[in-house]
């Protein structure tokens, strides 16, 4: 059945013949836009008489074939003409609209509810009968002149006409019988609309007011909520210790303890916490099954932890407190980059025609980025390098674990407020951070594959540790939000102990795409592993949710020994502070509300891990940069050529000149373009070759090959990943680098 009137179809990926002199007629192959999940679709496109058909093929467009679905099934039924096939289709349609109007809810015959209400709604079926009228009218000498047309035509085919001639007239004949067909239709629908219109008005006018008053009610309500929220929120800061004497805490031999409610929007979630007061021991409640040690746990869990110890700033017990940031830096450097333009775009006319897409692949201007390419983005996980530090001169190893959590989890504290895109990196592109001088680390990142955009990060340490990582961000754009979803496996070697720890990324989400004001969450579950020790950390971000009681951007997590034994409780937020919690003591505890018995665990009070750091002055004006990100894109000398420092049209972004940086971002995505065309036709040539006479065994072509790392397997995970293979720093110590190419 062809397809007809359902918008433009997209450029021909077929050629189709040239339409013969004189003739108004042209047929073809075009690929027709259908949905998001199929893309583009072959049909056969005809122009006849002024008219584009479709069809999904060539014999459609002269069959008389009718397809139905219904419950999964699907007929495909034949009529013997293309008449008779248009008065099953008519008639197939009205037996499904009625059918559709018996299923409705025939409940109610009460008035509407004001008079205001009743006078409008019988002026609207005034009107409607009006317009019925004047439609039945037209249908009346829609008939009568259709009639005459076919006695016309009836009587041209009794004439002695040659064989062509009949042929047309038979052809008109069935299209004005077409044309009485589908007016009576018309009319017969326009009848069945004002029934079903006088039938169910009272109906859907009671449904409008009870969504009224619905949605005006949840509006008085949420603002309540929020009142009594921002209420208890101030008096719990004014006054902490006042939770000691709730009332409805229930007590135990050990101490008073308060059930707190999780939050319920996962149904997986099967750990629940309670929290002891500030004179006992904390408790913890978790709910057990019989293999909760040999499975990943969820949690659930909200903390209100008294303040006796952890303001005094004490971080993880048994390890040596010395802080990185106690080292003076040797080199000043800036505490500031000029102020972001008040420059004003509409990012949903931008991105309402690239739902779907890979982010990577949609041309954005400057106006939605920050002055930072994806690697320095990558970088800025160093941020609190010292949790490292200090978790290398840890003794115990589920110590250091809890300080590698918190460092897993301080590096989303500089996206809060983060809401601008990095520029995507050139293919070969590099960054370096050289503050070996100053904390004891190098760190090199290169953009190692384009599509899809990939990095590798290098990080090597005095303090005994490194770090590296391949990361490949997937991203969609979903219309109302926009998911970014890192993926790759991040590793950390302790150089003393071997200890090496194993984790991934949690997804990030930006919310309120197309109005509002745009906020970011992070959500997901992150196992850190130690492979040598095969202890274990789960940490769970839960979802910000405005009904929600918890603290918002809550991470939860429990360390476990190699046998799934809990030791640590870590609690916290991402964009603000971790704390761990020593387990001295378990025991059984009653069985919960859906009956499986709980494990009550007695902890030591909670310790400070990792505290953020306060954003710079002016920072809202500065891309809300933290004191790291400030100094990322300051001037070095003696960087690679490659360098994202170089790179023009983010330092012209960075000084206030986007439009500029608009022109040379274009410039150098089409040199990029240009390069990446050039290489796929030299892998072309390599194929070709291999076929001809003179090179029977053709030449091989490797495609880009990254300058400074190279991939390996990885023996712990197994998987393939680009690792460092050195020589960048011995380049730069020589300053060498003309095996670098020439990207900008």
């Amino acid at each position: 059945m062809s397809e007809q009137g359902k918008g433009s179809a997209s450029a021909s990926a077929a050629a189709a013949p040239a339409p013969a002199a004189g003739s108004d007629t042209y047929k073809g192959w075009l690929f027709k836009w259908t949905n998001y999940l199929k893309g583009y679709q072959r049909r056969w496109f005809v122009l006849s008489n002024g008219l584009l058909s479709y069809y999904r093929t060539q014999a459609e467009m002269d069959a008389c074939n009718i397809v139905l679905s219904s419950g999964g099934r699907t007929y495909h039924l034949k009529a013997s003409t293309e008449v008779e096939r248009q008065r099953w289709v008519t008639a197939l349609e009205l037996a499904k609209a009625k059918a559709i109007r018996m299923m409705n809810d025939q409940s109610g015959d009460e008035e509407p509810t004001s008079q205001s209400d009743r006078s409008e709604l019988q002026g609207t079926l005034k009107i409607l009968v009006s317009k019925l009228d004047d439609l039945s009218t037209c249908n009346d000498l829609i008939a009568k002149h259709g009639a005459a047309l076919q006695r016309s035509l009836s009587e041209l085919e009794g004439l002695k006409v040659p064989v062509e001639g009949g042929e047309k007239i038979k052809a008109v004949n069935e299209r004005a019988t077409l044309f009485r067909i589908t007016s009576n239709a018309m009319i017969n629908a326009c009848r069945d609309f004002l029934d079903l219109a006088e039938t169910h008005s009272r109906r859907w006018q009671r449904a409008l007011q009870y969504e009224r008053e619905q949605r005006t009610h949840l509006e008085e309500t949420i603002e309540q909520l929020a009142k009594q929220h921002n209420s208890l929120e101030r008096a719990w800061r004014e006054a902490p210790t006042l939770v000691s004497s709730a009332p409805s805490a229930p007590t135990t031999n050990k101490g008073s303890v308060r059930p707190l409610k999780g939050e319920a929007s996962d149904e997986d979630e099967d750990t629940e916490y309670f929290d002891a007061m500030e004179d006992s021991p904390a408790f913890i409640t978790v709910t057990a099954t019989e293999n909760t040690q040999h499975r990943s746990v969820s949690h659930t869990h909200t903390h209100t932890h008294t303040h006796t110890e952890r303001d005094r700033g004490s971080m993880s017990p048994g390890c040596n407190d010395v802080s990185g940031k106690e080292l003076q830096p040797r080199r000043q450097r800036r505490t500031h980059i000029p102020d972001k333009p008040n420059y004003s775009l509409n990012l949903w006319s931008i991105m309402k025609n690239c739902i779907g897409k890979e982010l990577s692949k949609i041309p954005m201007p400057v106006n939605f980025n920050e002055p930072l390419s994806m690697l320095q983005r990558l970088t800025e996980d160093l941020e609190y390098h010292e949790l490292l530090d200090k978790a290398a001169r840890c003794d115990s190893s589920l110590e250091q674990m809890c300080l590698v959590a918190a460092f897993s989890v301080s590096s989303y504290s500089t996206t809060v407020h983060r809401t601008a895109k990095p520029f995507n990196p050139l293919l070969g592109e590099t960054y370096e951070l050289d503050r070996l001088e100053e904390f004891g680390y190098r760190s090199l990142c290169e953009q190692v594959s384009h599509h899809p955009p990939a990095a590798a990060h290098h990080v090597i340490s005095k303090q005994g540790w490194t770090l590296w990582q391949e990361i490949t961000i997937a991203s969609k754009f979903r219309g109302k939000y926009l998911s970014i979803m890192p993926l790759g496996a991040i590793h950390l070697q302790f150089h003393s102990s071997g200890n090496h720890y194993i984790w991934r990324k949690v997804t990030s989400t930006v919310h309120n795409i197309i109005v509002g004001k745009l906020w970011i969450d992070q959500s997901g579950d992150i196992e850190i592993v130690n492979h040598r020790t095969k202890e274990t950390c789960q940490l769970k971000f839960s979802p910000y949710s405005y009904f929600s009681r918890d603290v918002p951007r809550k991470v939860t997590g429990v360390v476990a020994d190699n046998e799934g034994h809990a030791h640590y409780i870590l609690s916290g937020t991402w964009d603000e502070k971790m704390e761990s919690a020593k387990i001295i003591q378990s025991s059984r505890g009653a069985s919960g509300s859906e009956g499986r018995q709980k494990t009550v665990y007695q902890t030591l009070s909670p310790k400070l891990l990792w505290k953020k750091y306060p954003l710079p002055e002016n920072a809202e004006n500065m891309y809300h940069f933290s004191g790291l990100a400030l100094t990322l894109n300051e001037q070095e000398d003696g960087v690679g050529l490659t360098d994202s420092r170089l790179r023009p049209d983010q330092r012209l972004m960075e000084d206030g000149r986007w439009d500029e940086a608009n022109s040379e971002k274009q410039r150098l995505e089409e040199k990029q373009r240009a390069v990446r065309r050039r290489r796929e036709a030299e892998a072309t040539d390599a194929v070709v070759e291999v076929t001809t006479e003179l090179f029977p065994a053709g030449r091989e072509y490797e495609g880009y090959q990254p300058l400074w790392f190279h991939q390996r397997r990885d023996s712990v995970t197994g998987e393939t990943n680009f690792v460092y293979k050195g020589g960048y720093w011995e380049a730069k110590e020589r300053q060498d680098w003309s095996m670098c190419p020439n990207i900008f």
